[in-house]
């Protein structure tokens, strides 16, 4: 018997798959299909898959013409699979002509035309594309600069106007006309105006992906969502690191109980900038270390932990007391069986680790953690460490505009940071805000 095998993506499965398929089962007598898991794509560059796995996998099994589907999660994977399934002819589509000729030591490599004219990329781009809107101001001039940067990489987005000066898209003063003119806004305007222009734009029946602190108050971060949800409109929160893949894996390890139960969790996110750097215009305009900083620290205690902690604690270094800017901040949680600490700084420098402690052994993410492809998770028997490597492109941020474009494509309110994370994150940003509760060092 001639055993074959070949990969793919096989998102939107269409006629060329088919026709390719068809061909592949052809060369033998037994068919055997690889379908790219989305981790293992992402370190391909595909990112903007418009079907899960499970989606993928099922529309395989139904063409009935593989006789076995399995699953391409590694580098390397298709040694392995070739020994281990005694395969005699591997094939591909005549587009990877000569990436594959280093198979030809362990079996028949088969170079197969492709059907001209059908490719899932020409498919999603004819797509209608999502227009988005920039919504900034001064004070966050980097990120709306950086998130146009990225969305070249993801299919089914079109950037097309902002109301600030943007190399390349249009300039729209008013923002009832820039609402007009899109689907979906990007905001990153100033935390304390997050409010108002989020509710404006819901208002306006547009989808929203803010920044996150949402809001500076957690009933207005309530009020928001309530409002998305009547009006079937999606209300995403932005925090790059949350749709990493290192990081997505990173929660689910530790959710999953294999470092025990958890017990602490300890989060420093720190950049420098000398406090004689800092004048006064900069300091009614910029966001202050909270807000900047605050939120993707908390990320992993309320996600890891969950957001009913007993009582908490908030320390801070003033720069300014009139306009609450904090230069560092140390905010400790005790929950009912664990305890939380973040440390974070724009103008004090620490390590920017995390450090994920369990009553069998603890996750460790070095500096800069909220940047990470990498982790490890160490016991007492080092002998039981292990490490874990994913691809990072775009810092995150791709991969967050994907995750924005399919939750207004399927309809869904499904975010990685759920609505009770952003409500919890504005909770500690209004305890900051209040005068009782926070303590200040000189």
């Amino acid at each position: 018997m001639i055993k074959v095998i070949t990969y793919g993506t096989y998102d939107m499965l269409h006629y060329g798959h088919i026709k390719l398929l068809e061909r592949a089962k052809a060369l033998g007598d037994y068919l055997i299909v690889g379908v790219t898991s989305d981790d293992y794509d992402k370190t391909r560059g595909k990112i903007n898959n418009q079907q899960t796995l499970m989606e993928r996998i099922a529309a395989v099994e139904e063409l009935g013409i593989a006789d076995e589907v399995i699953v391409e999660e590694y580098e390397g994977q298709k040694i392995d699979d070739i020994i281990k399934y005694n395969i005699d002819i591997f094939t591909v589509g005549s587009d990877w002509k000569g990436k594959f000729d280093y198979l030809k030591e362990y079996c028949e490599v088969v170079y197969l035309s492709r059907t001209e004219g059908i490719s899932s990329t020409e498919i999603r781009s004819s797509m209608n594309k999502l227009k988005i809107g920039i919504i900034c101001d001064d004070s966050d001039s980097t990120s709306p600069v950086k998130f146009i940067r990225e969305s070249a990489y993801v299919n089914g987005v079109e950037i097309t106007c902002s109301n600030s000066d943007i190399d390349s898209i249009e300039k729209v003063d008013d923002l009832d006309t820039l609402l007009r003119k899109v689907d979906a806004v990007y905001i990153a305007t100033h935390p304390k105006n997050h409010y108002d222009d989020v509710k404006k734009a819901l208002y306006a029946g547009k989808h929203v992906l803010c920044e996150a602190p949402v809001c500076l108050k957690a009933s207005e971060v309530e009020e928001l969502f309530s409002i998305a949800k009547k009006k079937r409109l999606v209300l995403m929160t932005g925090i790059k690191t949350a749709y990493m893949t290192a990081y997505e894996r990173l929660v689910l390890i530790a959710k999953s109980g294999q470092i025990g139960k958890i017990v602490s969790i300890d989060a420093t996110c720190t950049s420098l900038k000398p406090v004689e750097m800092y004048g006064e215009q900069e300091i009614i305009s910029n966001w202050n270390t909270i807000t900047e900083w605050g939120p993707i620290a908390l990320l992993p205690v309320f996600q890891i932990l969950g957001t009913n902690y007993k009582c908490r604690q908030i320390v801070s270094l003033m720069l300014d007391t009139d306009h609450k800017f904090d230069i560092f901040t140390k905010a400790d949680f005790i929950f009912d069986s664990a305890v939380a600490s973040i440390k974070v700084g724009k103008a004090v420098k620490s390590e920017g680790e995390l450090v994920i402690s369990g009553t069998k052994g603890y996750l460790y993410v070095p500096s800069p953690w909220w940047k990470t492809d990498y982790f490890e998770a160490r016991y007492e028997n080092p002998e039981n460490n292990r490490r874990y490597f994913y691809q990072l492109d775009g810092e995150g941020i791709r991969y967050e505009i994907v995750s924005f474009v399919k939750a207004v494509e399927n309809q869904s309110s499904i975010s990685l940071i759920s609505e009770p994370v952003s409500v919890a994150i504005a909770r500690v940003m209004e305890d900051f805000y209040s005068e009782n509760v926070v303590s200040y060092i000189n």
